[in-house]
């Protein structure tokens, strides 16, 4: 009997341990630059907290398109700690509004998410 309450205590510990997830909150998941003059480099940092019980490994970042460059926090990013994405966005020669998305793809419970960056690119004088 105590093999078989031992055993049961194993997979019961195991089966709660696999469910153990790590899991990204971000601050904001948008931001609006407003007016910024023609050939800004315009950049903002998303900063997010690991909220879950596990590691989060972002493996991806990926912005909509060749205007926004992205860096993120490489290592793992531990319980209660945080991290950052930041998105560059290069206003040189597009002129008027931009509304461009990056994905962040990770481990955590919500696999890819979707952050923001808007604004207005008024033309150079």
């Amino acid at each position: 009997m105590k093999k078989f309450l031992g055993i049961l205590a194993l997979v019961v510990g195991f089966a709660f341990q696999s469910n153990a997830q790590g899991a990204i909150k971000f601050k904001a998941e948008k931001h609006d630059f407003g007016k910024i003059v023609e050939g800004t480099q315009a950049s903002y940092s998303f900063e997010f907290t690991n909220t879950g019980k596990a590691p989060v490994v972002i493996s991806n970042v990926q912005p909509s398109c060749g205007c926004t460059t992205p860096e993120w926090t490489r290592e793992p990013i531990m319980p209660g700690k945080t991290g950052k994405v930041t998105a560059s966005y290069n206003s040189a020669g597009r002129p008027g509004n931009f509304n461009k998305t990056i994905t962040v793809v990770n481990n955590g419970e919500v696999s890819q998410i979707i952050l923001t960056i808007q604004g207005s690119v008024e033309p150079k004088k």
